[in-house]
């Protein structure tokens, strides 16, 4: 059963495992289990997802439940109107704050399939703002350094290319923890020796939009599942991470 985190009569979120696809990807095609399948049968309608999070991104993921609200908050979310804020565990210590500006290409579209080649794909503008939350240093030397050091970030996307996050991250020499693409294998090996965790450190822990009937704001927000809670309960960034 998928956890729900918000019902009414236009929309549902609920809280995305990590593991679990969006929908069918050319990408995947061994996989056999997707949320809008899962939920669909869970809530026996249909449903509409209004956004992706990666195979590996865990946290709220929003659907509507008729095509007229599909359109309303499905246009917010292309105007780049809906607030959505990610924890993540990168390696390093990034500045305390900043904004990564850096343009992204796209070669797939969200179905996994190759992008049609009239479609433009090189020096799509992205922009991300971060907050580091929290430090830790760990003695082990996992790279060429004798310590290990790693930080709790905030992440707020401005825009919504493939990939932001971890492409961003990858991009300012703060790779995610657990990512294959863009991470580091020693360091993501290091978690999963140490704290027996194999996904990949990034949740989506909250959204704000505005419902499409009555135009009220609406903010909808996720715990840390799993492994994830128990990384951060390990490094003693509880209180942080709230």
């Amino acid at each position: 059963m998928l956890d729900i985190l918000y019902r009414d009569d236009c929309l549902v979120a609920i809280d995305k495992p990590s593991g679990l696809l969006v929908h069918r990807s050319d990408i995947d095609r061994h996989e056999t289990r997707f949320a809008v399948q899962l939920l669909r049968d869970q809530i026996g309608r249909r449903v509409h997802p209004l956004h992706r999070l990666d195979k590996g991104t865990s946290g709220v993921l929003l659907f509507a439940l008729d095509a007229d609200s599909a359109r309303e908050v499905g246009g917010q979310f292309q105007r780049d109107e809906v607030r959505k804020r990610y924890l993540a565990i990168v390696r390093g210590w990034p500045a305390e704050a900043g904004v990564i500006d850096h343009a992204l290409s796209r070669r797939f579209d969200d179905y996994g399939r190759r992008v049609a080649p009239d479609v433009r794909t090189d020096g799509l503008s992205a922009v991300t703002e971060y907050r580091r939350l929290a430090t830790a240093e760990l003695p082990v030397a996992a790279d060429r350094y004798p310590t290990s050091r790693y930080a709790l970030v905030s992440l707020t996307p401005r825009t919504g290319r493939q990939h932001q996050l971890r492409r961003h991250m990858k991009h300012i020499a703060h790779p995610i923890i657990g990512d294959a693409s863009w991470g580091k294998g020693i360091h993501n090996r290091l978690f999963r020796n140490r704290f027996d965790c194999h996904r990949l450190l990034l949740a989506c822990t909250g959204i704000e939009f505005f419902h499409p009937q009555d135009g009220r704001l609406l903010s909808v927000s996720a715990p840390l599942e799993g492994s994830f809670a128990g990384v951060v309960k390990a490094l003693g960034w509880n209180e942080t991470a709230r």
